[in-house]
């Protein structure tokens, strides 16, 4: 009888986890602690990127963010809502599949390349299939024309006053008949 008094509310305290709600996706009971292991391993790993790399700063920076909210909070519940990246389950995941790539990136070396290297650029006339969107906008009004070339010359404060000149102005609240 004591035991159950004693351990039932120490139960509820733990707020266990027993599903993700997602197929082939375990509960990790300790996910804070796999976590900040995670994340630490990350940021060391991604110093073998040159420290000017967009690639670096942007896993730096998340990866960052990430540990310090794991630091902070001491229950999942806290993490996940803190962090609003999905459940912790899935933010393991994410930061070993970080830690794959990161040996991927470091492995092909895409910020490698000579500043003197030259890209050959392709152009043919081929036509394209139906099913391949072409991603050409379509023409432009010829307002903007208008407008562009005012702003090129310097004439663009005359076409608008010309144009609020072409408007009658209405004195009073009521209608005016035209």
């Amino acid at each position: 009888m004591f035991l159950r008094r004693v351990a039932r509310p120490l139960m509820m305290m733990a707020k266990l986890k027993e599903t993700t709600g997602i197929v082939g996706l375990d509960v990790v009971p300790n996910a804070r602690e796999v976590l900040i292991g995670l994340y630490n391993k990350t940021l060391s790993e991604i110093k073998a990127v040159p420290e000017d790399e967009g690639y670096r700063k942007a896993v730096e920076s998340f990866t960052s963010h990430r540990l310090k909210v794991c630091q902070e909070e001491e229950d999942w519940e806290a993490i996940e809502k803190k962090l609003g990246c999905g459940q912790v389950e899935e933010l393991i995941e994410e930061a070993q599949d970080e830690l794959k790539l990161i040996g991927h990136m470091i492995e092909w070396n895409p910020w490698g390349i000579p500043d003197d290297y030259e890209c050959e650029v392709i152009e043919n006339d081929a036509p394209v299939p139906k099913h391949i969107p072409l991603h050409r906008p379509g023409p432009l009004p010829e307002e903007f024309y208008k407008t562009l070339e005012a702003i090129q010359t310097g004439t663009l404060e005359m076409a608008i006053s010309s144009s609020k000149k072409d408007d009658p102005e209405i004195a009073s609240g009521e209608p005016q008949d035209k």
